[in-house]
């Protein structure tokens, strides 16, 4: 019993110590950002050009300023957290799905000549990941997480929906697609 508690301990340590070194990476990649003149935004998704496949690959790491990496931290904190806890392979490899599937769906969909950037793709991949894979893997303790997080979090949701400008929104629906594919690939029962 005391072994599966200091497994868990274990566990729930190095999410936190992935959660918190992701987030400072942000960090530092924006301060570089900074100094080179926001000349790496160029490096976001642009959308049906070759070169801007480069930012699936790199878009979630890149912000569009201060203000926009400060609103990601909290919520990249915490759910990056959640994700890794329950195991940090499957929260890996959850937020590779998320990754891949928000970034390609953002190619193919968004509008010609713009830029997507941030990690909100990840945000939204990782909440609705969160809210789901407990109906898929029938985890009491999942089920509840994702009901207390629908609870908590569900009006962001609203965000998938096109409405502000400035916002992808094709980047918060195409990285909630990804969470919902996670949570079912990645589905196993007890």
């Amino acid at each position: 019993m005391s072994t599966l508690r200091d497994d868990r301990r274990s566990t729930w340590t190095q999410a936190a110590a992935q959660a918190a070194a992701f987030v400072a990476l942000l960090w530092a990649i924006e301060v570089v950002d900074t100094v080179v003149g926001n000349r790496l935004d160029q490096y976001g998704v642009q959308p049906r050009e070759s070169e801007g496949l480069l930012g699936i690959v790199f878009a979630p790491v890149l912000h569009g300023g201060w203000a926009h990496l400060s609103a990601n931290t909290v919520p990249t904190l915490v759910l990056l957290f959640l994700v890794l806890a329950s195991g940090i392979r499957r929260g890996l490899v959850a937020t590779a799905i998320i990754w891949m599937v928000g970034g390609v769906g953002v190619w193919l969909v968004a509008p010609a000549d713009t830029v997507h950037l941030g990690a909100s793709v990840l945000v939204f991949g990782w909440l609705v990941y969160l809210m789901v894979r407990g109906f898929f893997t029938g985890r009491a303790r999942e089920i509840v997480l994702g009901l207390v997080l629908v609870v908590v979090y569900g009006g962001v949701l609203v965000g998938v929906l096109p409405g502000q400008p400035g916002i992808s929104w094709q980047g918060h629906l195409f990285g909630a697609l990804g969470g919902g594919v996670a949570a079912y690939a990645l589905r196993r029962r007890p």
